[in-house]
């Protein structure tokens, strides 16, 4: 009787919390819908000046940015100083630049700080800075080096995000048609990579208040800086090329981020799975975070990821049958997007049918990476097809 009793008490203290709880966009003030008018404000001009440039699809994609960021920003504060943030470097670039690239080697704040080329340089400093500092603060068990080792990762991010969009406004200078989203190759994508993974690891450190996770997802992220530094050293894979073929389409700005964004957090997912490793064993045991946030940080991690890569491969399948007459060909690089996904969608089956927990999961996680890894850049190195468009 008392059980019962004690049962319906809670019942009701929920119940009444939830009636307490205010609505959605009660919960949004004054500065996130200035927030999303600007965003909206500056769709809509894009789309008068240079809707001419674009097909239906692209006008479509253009005005669905705006309450997609705008949503993104109500949820997680940060993007709405980061957007704005990059908007006004990415300006300031442009005007520097004056419509003449020979610019960028005599303004010296262009050669410096704000081209393509030094903005991801700076970005690429900054996330091997930061990696150091994220390590200092775990093993000496400092706040502040970890405090540090976030700051520097924000100011990588907001770099190398200036440094895309900046790239972006430089293919056009080179020619119209020429001019394209720099996500066609490897040097492009893996700046894409770096960031992403970073922005989903900064939702977690704030969603979670740990930054100690971050020594390890820096790991990952370090060593995507390492080889865009020695592919861009080496092959000159920094140079602006016009597109192929294939690549000159709407697709390509819908089907490679999503894609990205899978790759992004199950690399995080990954990351995370190796410090639950070292956690269980009883090493750094009191400075990470209890094993069930590093549990719950992978499953939501590879549940997103998953999300954005079945998206990204239906995406490609219609791209396909746009470019080359059919929706699946066997081609190496979808035969391994195949791979991961049925990786991740058995490591989700697992999980929700039989409980998935602990280091068997933490084990796959980390293992996926290395299946994620080879489908990213083992198939360029090794394999070739329809995809080789990043030869190393």
């Amino acid at each position: 009787m008392e059980a019962s009793q004690a049962a319906q008490a809670a019942q009701a203290s929920q119940s009444q919390t939830y009636r307490q709880a205010p609505g959605y966009f009660k919960r949004l003030d004054l500065f996130d819908w200035a927030f999303a008018a600007v965003l909206m404000g500056a769709a809509l001009f894009a789309l008068n000046r240079y809707g001419a440039y674009m097909d239906i699809y692209e006008k479509v994609i253009l005005v669905l940015t705006a309450p997609t960021f705008a949503a993104l920003g109500w949820h997680w504060k940060p993007v709405r100083w980061l957007i704005p943030v990059v908007a006004l470097l990415a300006f300031a670039a442009i005007g520097l630049y004056g419509g003449n690239l020979e610019a960028a080697n005599k303004n010296f704040f262009l050669k410096y700080m704000l081209s393509s080329q030094s903005a991801i340089l700076w970005m690429s400093a900054l996330f091997l800075f930061s990696t150091v500092f994220y390590w200092v603060g775990l093993l000496s068990r400092s706040n502040y080096g970890s405090s540090v080792g976030s700051k520097l990762c924000w100011a990588a991010v907001v770099l190398g995000w200036t440094g895309m969009m900046v790239r972006w406004y430089e293919s056009y200078l080179i020619g119209a048609d020429v001019g394209h989203i720099p996500v066609s190759n490897l040097y492009e994508v893996f700046i894409l990579f770096s960031m992403i993974t970073a922005m989903f690891y900064l939702y977690y450190e704030q969603h979670y208040a740990t930054r100690q996770l971050g020594a390890f997802v820096m790991l990952i992220i370090g060593a995507a800086v390492g080889f865009l530094l020695w592919y861009a050293g080496s092959r000159d894979a920094a140079d602006i090329q016009p597109l192929v073929p294939a690549l000159q389409s709407w697709w390509m700005k819908i089907h490679v981020p999503a894609n990205f964004i899978g790759y992004g957090t199950f690399a995080l997912a990954a990351m995370v799975g190796s410090a639950y490793l070292i956690k269980s064993h009883g090493y750094l045991a009191d400075r990470l975070p209890a094993l069930e946030v590093l549990d719950d940080i992978m499953y939501k991690a590879i549940s997103v990821g998953f999300a954005f890569f079945t998206v990204a491969t239906i995406l490609g399948a219609l791209w396909a049958a746009e470019a080359w007459g059919g929706y699946w060909s066997w081609d190496p690089k979808e035969t391994w997007a195949l791979i991961v996904w049925l990786n991740y969608a058995a490591w989700l089956h697992m999980r929700l049918m039989t409980g998935l927990r602990g280091r068997v999961a933490a084990w796959w996680a980390l293992i996926g990476l290395l299946v994620t890894t080879f489908a990213f850049l083992g198939v360029n190195m090794f394999l070739s097809g329809l995809h080789s468009y990043g030869k190393l």
